[in-house]
């Protein structure tokens, strides 16, 4: 898993998750402005505002992005009923 920097052309949409470089941790975001350079996101349960620049984006390899999608792409818990 990788980062970048979310630049001028940088889409973000609501219910992506982002990584928040001052707490560290990873936020799902609520939304985003580029007009007044913030985005809100939810952490920890509660909802949160910053700017821009503290936001980076969550870039996944094609193995990693193929076992999260084999992991949580189906229910299993009715087995073919």
């Amino acid at each position: 898993m990788k980062f970048s920097e979310i630049t001028e052309d940088s889409v973000v949409y609501p219910g992506e998750y982002v990584y928040h470089s001052p707490s560290k941790a990873i936020v799902l975001v609520g939304s985003f402005n580029r007009d007044l350079d913030m985005i809100r996101v939810m952490k920890e349960g509660r909802l949160m505002e910053d700017k821009i620049a503290s936001f980076q984006k969550i870039v996944l390899s094609q193995k990693e992005h193929k076992e999260f999608v084999s992991s949580t792409g189906r229910c299993t818990g009715c087995k073919g009923r």
